[in-house]
């Protein structure tokens, strides 16, 4: 199976569309939404209406903290996201909310155990960000039976840790390249954004793994990502969400 894993669009519609068409065009076979659908961008309700229609071809998809957010808006919010996300749950329709409300945490097929922060407790949206981390994370998947491969997103980078004996190892490994993920070993990856990079790069990120060949491979995709910035202006949100589709940052 050729699995397209796209995570953190942040209603992003540009980015969105263009890594759909890019993955058709890789010949996937079944998309996964690791959460964070909505927040910051301007098109929440569009991107849902679009990933919604694809759980109908079988996409699996998983809540995260920002889905949350849109659903159950913060009294008190204390960030420029929590800040947006009444305007975001007011974009949303009814059946939209539920729908959201309703999403899983985790997912796991076969060897694969998908999830949009961390194994280790993820309703509490715990950030992958290094090795220590990423340990945490794979402890908590071996629990399960079979999971060789967990990959998430959150942190809004590409990355990729495994096992080598007792050690835990993380690279970067370029986009478009096939990398070899052999299942004698435990993976984890984070997939990164895709509608929101933040590595210094506009290009949208997203990653497919073949699960018959154990191959993965991180892809970046460009996208209108001045248009995505306009929208965002349009619709009156914040000018650093803008600005930040703009610098990759």
């Amino acid at each position: 199976m050729r699995l397209a894993m796209l995570s953190d669009i942040h209603a992003n519609l540009h980015a969105l569309d263009a890594c759909m068409a890019h993955a058709r065009a890789q010949r996937v076979q079944r998309f996964a939404f690791l959460g964070d659908m909505v927040g910051y961008g301007a098109q929440p309700a569009q991107v849902l209406e679009r990933i919604m229609l694809l759980t109908e071809e079988g996409a699996i998809v998983l809540k995260g903290n920002h889905d949350d957010m849109a659903v159950h808006p913060p009294a008190d919010p204390q960030t420029m996201g929590e800040a947006t996300a009444n305007w975001t749950h007011l974009q949303l329709h009814a059946d939209q909310r539920a729908w959201i409300q309703a999403l899983p945490l985790t997912h796991h097929v076969d060897a694969v155990l998908l999830v949009h922060a961390s194994v280790d407790a993820p309703e509490l949206w715990r950030y992958v960000y290094d090795e220590r981390g990423a340990t945490a994370s794979l402890m908590a998947a071996s629990a399960l039976p079979g999971v060789r491969y967990v990959f998430g997103g959150h942190v809004h980078v590409q990355s990729l840790y495994y096992r080598a004996t007792q050690d835990l190892m993380k690279f970067h490994p370029p986009s478009g390249v096939a990398v070899p993920v052999p299942s004698h070993r435990q993976w984890l990856g984070t997939v990164g954004s895709v509608g929101q990079p933040r590595d210094g790069n506009p290009q949208a990120m997203y990653a497919v793994l073949d699960t018959e060949q154990a191959h993965l491979t991180f892809h970046r995709v460009a996208y209108d990502h001045y248009g995505a910035a306009a929208a965002i202006r349009r619709a009156g949100l914040p000018e650093f969400f803008a600005q930040r589709l703009e610098d990759g940052r």
